[in-house]
């Protein structure tokens, strides 16, 4: 008989089936939800986060019986070089720190930022595409994310939430790089990545921009002009001579879901390209995370539980699981509460300790701004002034208590 258990991590002992935790499976590091205790570190990990879990005892007790009927049961997990088996894949391994690498991302991003507002600019005027500057743009942003993603994202998070198609288009493009990196794919998928964010929604530029910015339910006639910015992107790439297939299919399939529910075609599953794969889920990502006229940004974190949900009915799991590792929790540029009560700022995440990054800390306990920001390392600053155990409490709405993102500078 299947009997669950509560007990004290202090008790825990190897061979025993976790099935539930005291905290959202999601505000720890482990990506599955239901494992068993096969190591030293997963018992170190659980008394970290846990104070006590739940324990299935038929699971624990029946170890080999169990992982038989589990492998049976679970869609096993597809390895990234099935996904993509023409590419050579590799490992990346953070090549500058935070300080070195936050001026360069400045300037890869505000010149990437004047390039494609321009660019869309001229389009929307008539003119075709400057593909050339496209490229020629993305270059340096995508040799900052290869060297350290955390300026770039922390810059992605800061954008103006004006223009919101442009800005939109600059932080799909950041998303996807750095879920390319996370994939270890070579510097020409990065390219595609890249110039395929910056495009993929391209066809919003001859869409009425009263349908786009509507605060009130479209018609289904209105929704389908919306839903011809596809048609729209693929026709002014094509426009263009640009014969790179990967982001042909992010500008055609975007709106594709895993489950057959999106559009144009209604494809499912490894119907769809994996690069529209891609550009599908940061384009939900940027998207939900920035203000746009007929909706509020939620917070990283919020969003981040959001696509963790859609597993496997919106987007690819194994996509889903390799984003959550490539921009962590608490992103860059993320406000967050700390349990002393201040409020910070994430200036740089660490991707092997996604709840302890290093942040600024801007309010005081009673919400007051410092005289002067301070910056915590809660990798190993463990404990506030007092003694107490200091951590991330919740992930903070981006206007929380009327702070500028905008306005902070390092």
């Amino acid at each position: 008989m299947i009997e669950i258990v509560k007990i004290n991590t202090s008790d825990l002992e190897l061979g025993m089936y976790v099935s539930g935790l005291d905290r959202p499976w999601l505000e720890t590091p482990f990506l599955l939800q239901g494992f068993r205790i096969e190591t030293a570190e997963d018992l170190g990990t659980l008394r970290r986060f846990c104070q006590f879990v739940f324990i299935d005892t038929e699971k624990s007790s029946q170890q080999e019986h169990a992982l038989r009927r589990k492998v049976r049961t679970q869609r096993p997990r597809i390895p990234r070089q099935t996904m993509f088996p023409t590419r050579q894949l590799k490992t990346y391994t953070d090549s500058a720190d935070w300080a070195e690498e936050f001026p360069r991302a400045e300037t890869a991003v505000a010149e990437l930022s004047s390039g494609i507002e321009e660019i869309f600019q001229q389009a929307a005027g008539g003119a075709a595409l400057d593909v050339v500057r496209v490229k020629r743009s993305v270059e340096p942003m995508i040799d900052s994310i290869s060297r350290n993603p955390d300026a770039c994202i922390w810059l992605a998070r800061l954008k103006q939430q004006d223009h919101y198609t442009y800005q939109h288009s600059l932080g799909a493009s950041v998303w996807a790089v750095a879920l390319g990196r996370q994939l270890g794919l070579p510097r020409s998928d990065l390219r595609s990545l890249a110039i395929g964010g910056l495009l993929f929604d391209v066809g919003k530029l001859r869409v009425d921009p009263e349908l786009l910015g509507a605060e009130r339910q479209l018609t289904p006639e209105e929704l389908q002009q919306v839903r011809n910015h596809v048609i729209h992107g693929v026709e002014m790439i094509g426009a263009t001579g640009l014969m790179n297939t990967d982001v042909i299919a992010m500008v055609t399939h975007h709106h594709e879901r895993h489950n057959g529910s999106g559009y144009p075609q209604g494809l499912r599953g490894d119907e769809i390209p994996i690069f529209a794969r891609i550009a599908a889920i940061v384009d939900c990502y940027d998207a939900i995370t920035s203000h746009r006229p007929y909706a509020r940004a939620i917070s990283p974190c919020t969003a981040i539980k959001m696509l963790y949900n859609a597993k496997d009915l919106d987007f690819q799991a194994e996509l889903v699981e390799e984003f959550i590792q490539a921009v962590g929790i608490y992103p860059a540029g993320t406000l967050v509460e700390l349990s002393s009560g201040e409020v910070a700022v994430v200036v740089a995440e660490y991707r092997t300790r996604r709840l302890r990054p290093r942040v600024m800390v801007l309010l005081d306990a009673d919400k007051q701004p410092l005289t002067s920001m301070r910056t915590v390392d809660l990798l190993h600053e463990t404990e506030d002034a007092s003694g107490r155990p200091l951590d991330i409490i919740q992930a903070l709405e981006a206007d929380a208590y009327g702070i500028d993102m905008t306005s902070i500078r390092l």
